[in-house]
């Protein structure tokens, strides 16, 4: 009377599908660097946490007394589990099964993980090797008819991005649907050298062009350059830690807040370092990184796309315990410019704040959008509007410290001018519609032409409009709500992250987050 035999071939056939592609498939993915993708699931869950869903998911052949003579299982392990005693979703592609192609999967085991995902409000992770539900040319011979394609899950892919926390690490060559489930997430990671990202792979682009290696045709040397993908690691094991640390500062979904940590540091703690790091003389650059490390809880700030949009630095970061997103203009990139490339970053993780309801800290040394012919042929200013119109449609708390240039139309974008922001300026700072050494020749023509010494009179001219150009003037007719002691910077944003924790409002916004 007992089930015991049917028990057994459960685990028979779960013991089947650990064997995943077989020995010699599993031992040449192994030997190429890469881990296996349940080590892969083992290494960033929390220790015996995941539950497998679809663990019998596979293709069986059975003789004709129905008894089973053959197995593969799906290439496409998923299930619930928890990172930092954190429930989330997670789903791995076997690469030693078909190298990850659709015929190798089935294909509801997707949406399926999705609307997981979706209506249990769990984070996504996804850990994609190979073409991750994507297609073969083999499916015309195995259907006899080529397919239409269809995403039938995107809709869900599209939503969760609204929802949910969506991670995306390329963890081999990763291609078509594959690259774009990397691509839709808010967070994405490559791994270098093992990792390749495109469109299509080398030999149908071989075909156009000539040959091309994978790393050449879409290295994260490549990808994390364009945008495409957020940051690249050295290991695996670095890009599950990379992982967690993200999720670390992210509510479990929109309708939660984000948690705060126990505070480890002083919210007073000053700098003296601060003084001293703004250069004199304004075309000389300084360290952005430097400032974040000390104004924020040591060791918290997690900077994200460093290698691309290159004039500003995002992150998160926390202040007195409360996590926080980070804007900071960067004068190594061109001064810190305003690019097509760095507008577009600049409105992706305005649009995370926002998403997620966390404040906003912006550090501003903006001397206005890119110009030139480049600058022009890029379309900067569309992308630059679009940065403009994600700051105006935020809701979340948001402060701005000015600690040097602020000028132009991209200036004018430090923050939402239509509610209340706490604003401070550094004694370094400066702003107006354009800097003076680029309008004062243009200005002053007639008078400077006229002069008996041009460069004299340039320069007397110059030196009389910085003496009224000092933040101090512009404090006195309230342009400025307040200028500080830069060491004092941190206990001003320690007060402003404890004032906007209780002003943060869980929920959905109206906002369509925009990969």
């Amino acid at each position: 009377m007992s089930w015991q035999p049917e028990i057994d071939e459960l685990h028979h056939r779960r013991q089947l599908a650990r064997r995943m592609g077989g020995e010699d498939k599993v031992k040449k993915h192994k030997d190429a660097g890469k881990l296996t993708v349940r080590e892969r699931i083992e290494a960033i869950a929390d220790d015996g946490s995941f539950h497998e869903v679809g663990s019998l998911t596979g293709f069986a052949d059975y003789d004709r007394a129905g008894a089973l003579k053959a197995y593969m299982a799906s290439n496409m392990v998923m299930g619930r589990a928890r990172i930092d005693g954190r429930p989330v979703v997670l789903v791995g592609d076997d690469f030693t099964i078909r190298g990850g192609a659709n015929d190798g999967a089935v294909s509801e085991k997707l949406a399926h993980a999705e609307r997981m995902s979706h209506d249990l409000l769990l984070p996504m992770i996804r850990l994609v090797d190979g073409t991750g539900g994507g297609g073969s040319v083999k499916n015309i011979e195995t259907k006899g008819h080529t397919l239409l394609p269809v995403m039938r899950d995107w809709q869900l892919v599209a939503e969760n991005l609204t929802r949910v926390p969506v991670v995306g690490l390329a963890l081999g060559s990763v291609a078509g649907k594959g690259a774009a489930r990397v691509a839709a997430s808010h967070y994405s990671v490559m791994v270098k050298e093992t990792a390749q990202l495109f469109n299509a792979g080398p030999p149908v682009v071989a075909r156009v062009s000539g040959p091309i290696t994978k790393n050449e045709l879409g290295g994260s040397h490549i990808h994390t350059r364009n945008g495409v993908v957020d940051d690249e690691v050295s290991t695996e094991q670095e890009a599950f830690e990379r992982v967690r640390r993200f999720l670390s500062y992210l509510p479990r979904s929109v309708h939660e807040l984000p948690a705060r940590v126990e505070p480890t540091d002083t919210p007073t703690r000053r700098d003296d370092a601060l003084l001293e790091i703004i250069p004199r003389d304004p075309r000389k650059v300084y360290k952005v990184r430097r400032i974040l490390d000390s104004v924020f809880d040591q060791d918290s700030f997690f900077e994200i796309g460093r290698h691309w949009g290159k004039g500003i630095v995002t992150g998160l970061a926390r202040l007195d315990g409360w996590p926080v997103a980070v804007l900071a203009s960067d004068p190594y990139h061109y001064g810190g410019v305003w690019d097509r490339p760095t507008t577009d970053k600049f409105t992706r993780f305005v649009d995370l704040a926002e998403l997620f309801h966390l404040p906003v800290v912006n550090f501003v040394d903006v001397p206005g959008f890119q110009i030139g012919l480049d600058a022009e042929v890029s379309g900067v200013m569309r992308s630059g509007v679009r940065a403009l119109s994600a700051i105006y449609q935020t809701t979340v708390p948001w402060c701005t410290m000015i600690v040097r240039k602020a000028y132009g139309v991209a200036a004018a974008g430090h923050q939402h001018q239509g509610r209340y922001a706490l604003r401070y300026a550094w004694p370094s700072a400066n702003w107006g519609s354009l800097p003076i050494e680029g309008g004062l020749e243009a200005a002053y023509k007639g008078e400077i032409a006229a002069s008996e010494d041009p460069e004299a009179k340039l320069r007397e001219i110059e030196q009389r409009l910085r003496g009224l150009s000092s933040p101090v003037r512009a404090a006195e007719a309230f342009v400025i709500e307040e200028i500080i002691d830069p060491r004092d910077t941190r206990a001003i944003l320690c007060d402003f992250a404890n004032l906007a924790a209780p002003l943060r409002q869980p929920g959905m916004t109206t906002l369509r987050y925009r990969p």
